[in-house]
């Protein structure tokens, strides 16, 4: 044993996001320190595409260009020939490794579903074309999301922060796609999202923290706790822990556990496999 810690993937983390800021360096040395050796950073908006690539190359990271539904009703139309631009500029650039994050979002209330539809097809139609795997938001939308990879097949990915059923689980991987696990996956009551970790295809899973968001159970604070000024920011170097969790519902070690899910990452990410 030479003592370094385990190599892991952080297949989603907003590194970009203001959360980070006043301590980005030490978030990273803190991922780095627990073993996380990539981070894979997707954009959410045009307006964060030169950050993310640039973050990327600053620190020996991964990026994906897209623009997530959350930030469709605020997006311009011409924000799509903005990331069909800088596909085109950056294609040549392996730190580009998918375009993210897209997909649709049924569980805000008051988005407008039909400008989400054509924002994510058009996006799918870029990556397509890009010869990239997408990565997608499945949020009360999978069966919809379902459809648009039918119509307009693209080289897999990774459905992130996959909370869906055991059908529609099967129904991305036989499209060539990973599921994404992250922190949900730490509260006991979340009896689905374990029980599917549990017994997918071991092929079929990557390792996430959607930092900043999605803590894990032991970083949870109730709205009451984060009034008073608790704070419950997640960040990279919780991977390992979340790690362990997975390996406890598959009976793995955590190197075992860290060696499947760097794998997949790289299967379902090739050009992280090249970094």
């Amino acid at each position: 044993m030479d003592g370094k810690p385990t190599p892991w993937i952080d297949t989603h983390c907003h590194l970009d996001a203001p959360e980070f800021d006043a301590d980005r360096a030490a978030v990273l040395a803190r991922a780095r320190a627990a073993g996380v050796v990539m981070q894979v950073l997707p954009a959410v908006a045009a307006a964060h595409f030169d950050a993310v690539c640039a973050l990327a190359h600053d620190h020996g990271l991964a990026y994906a260009l897209g623009i997530h539904p959350l930030y469709v009703d605020r997006a311009e139309e011409a924000d799509l020939d903005r990331l069909a631009e800088a596909l085109a500029r950056h294609r040549d650039d392996p730190r580009l490794v998918a375009v993210g994050e897209i997909g649709l979002d049924g569980f805000v209330p008051g988005l407008d579903w039909a400008r989400q539809e054509r924002f994510y097809t058009a996006q799918l139609q870029l990556a397509r074309d890009a010869g990239l795997p997408v990565i997608l938001h499945v949020r009360r939308s999978a069966d919809a999301l379902l459809k648009g990879l039918r119509r307009i097949a693209v080289s897999g990915g990774i459905a992130h922060a996959f909370n869906g059923s055991r059908v529609q689980a099967e129904a991305f991987i036989g499209l060539g796609f990973k599921l994404g696990f992250g922190g949900t996956l730490t509260f006991e009551r979340a009896l689905q999202i374990r029980r599917l970790a549990a017994e997918l295809p071991a092929t079929a899973l990557v390792l996430e923290t959607d930092a900043p968001d999605i803590p894990p159970q032991w970083l949870y604070r109730t709205a009451e706790q984060r009034a008073a000024g608790a704070t419950h920011r997640n960040e990279p170097a919780e991977l390992p822990h979340i790690g362990a969790v997975l390996a406890g519902l598959r009976g793995w070690s955590p190197e075992q556990t860290a060696a499947v899910t760097v794998a997949n990452a790289r299967a379902a990410l090739p050009r992280l496999a090249l970094l």
